[in-house]
């Protein structure tokens, strides 16, 4: 924001700003340039979209608008808006987040439904999710079964750190994180379900992705370093010693041939009731495999 000696005098309403940021993230290539100054908007004020539009004559503080520059200068280096702001929402909760964890993505929340709608019916379900990130799967899941027990485990100290914070955020008290290396040891007991969004991208795929993914979010949490097959591959090993007979695995798969070679992999060892569930786009993302 161009804030010259001249320019620090004016007064700035929301629309102006509004009508200034969507120019200036336009000039700097930006998709959807208006999005994104209404985004960092309503993290500043903790408005709705539709609050800048009735509010719109109002006024914006110097200390806010100290604030709003120091953002945007951020932003127009692809860093995403989730970090700038330190916050986002998934599955209807409010989450912390810090460039330690993976961003919340709107499809992992089919998994948190088909978790949610898999053990309806079991009493006193235990969880194992395998990969912690930000606690946002097992924090939602939790909050919606209060009744259901969720291990949550994670290499990343840093990120257990955050999902444990994000839990108390949301008062969920059902769920315990434990820093756990899933690939070279377990942890102790049996579970009706294992759940886990794992790092899927192909290493030679992550430098195609977006420079907000590539350049800002933990590789630790996008890629195996490998083809993006490691922990399914480890699931199917040691799901029939972790989940009890009848149990699920559900995980999210990517997109391409990655949901057709993670479900190979099950089927290579003898896992025969295995579904493939589509997201809200219809794209196949949620394997299903009963043990």
């Amino acid at each position: 924001m161009n804030l010259t000696a001249e320019k620090q005098k004016k007064i700035w309403r929301i629309i102006d700003i509004i009508n200034w940021g969507e120019e200036y993230f336009r000039s700097k290539g930006f998709e959807n340039p208006k999005q994104e100054i209404e985004w960092l908007l309503c993290d500043l004020l903790n408005y709705k979209r539709i609050d800048l539009y009735i509010d719109f004559e109002n006024t914006i503080s110097v200390s806010k608008l100290n604030r709003l520059k120091r953002w945007i200068k951020r932003r127009r280096t692809r860093e995403p808006l989730q970090y700038i702001t330190g916050q986002t929402q998934f599955y209807g909760y409010h989450f912390k987040v810090s460039p330690d964890v993976l961003i919340p993505r709107p499809e992992t929340e089919r998994v948190v439904d088909v978790v949610v709608h898999t053990i309806g019916n079991i009493t006193k379900p235990r969880i194992l999710e395998v990969g912690s990130g930000s606690g946002c799967m097992a924090v939602s899941i939790g909050a919606e079964k209060r009744n259901t027990y969720i291990l949550s485990v994670d290499i990343s100290e840093a990120a257990i750190d955050q999902a444990r914070k994000n839990a108390d955020l949301n008062g969920t008290t059902n769920v315990d994180f434990i820093v756990l290396d899933f690939l070279n040891e377990l942890p102790e007991g049996q579970f009706d379900l294992l759940v886990s969004n794992p790092p899927y991208i192909p290493l030679d795929e992550i430098g195609t992705t977006m420079p907000e993914i590539h350049n800002h979010e933990p590789q630790i949490a996008l890629t195996d370093n490998r083809d993006g097959l490691t922990f399914y591959q480890r699931v199917a090993e040691v799901a029939k010693e972790l989940v009890k007979p009848g149990g699920w695995v559900i995980m999210e798969v990517g997109l391409g041939d990655h949901p057709a070679k993670a479900r190979a992999i099950f089927q290579s060892r003898g896992y025969k009731k295995l579904e493939l569930i589509t997201d809200f786009n219809g794209d196949e993302r949620v394997l299903k495999i009963q043990i």
